[in-house]
């Protein structure tokens, strides 16, 4: 009883498996771009990117010395 069980469960979530894959498939597109980037808009993109990546770690090691200094809370 309970191998038939698992066995049809295994078909279940084989099946939605398949489901999900083939969705995945048909949202990907295999075609040259519409519009071509240039380079400058590629420079500004990838700027940007950096400077949302790196900014809140510069934020961070420079404000360093002021964590560092701050005293503990008195105990309540």
């Amino acid at each position: 009883m309970l191998v038939g069980l698992s066995g049809a469960m295994q078909l279940r979530s084989m099946t939605g498996a398949r489901v999900i894959l083939q969705k995945r498939r048909s949202s990907i597109y295999s075609k040259p771009p519409k519009n071509k980037i240039g380079p400058g808009q590629s420079f500004f993109i990838m700027s940007v990117f950096a400077f949302a990546l790196l900014a809140p770690a510069g934020w961070i090691l420079h404000h360093l010395p002021e964590y560092r200094q701050r005293s503990e809370p008195p105990p309540s």
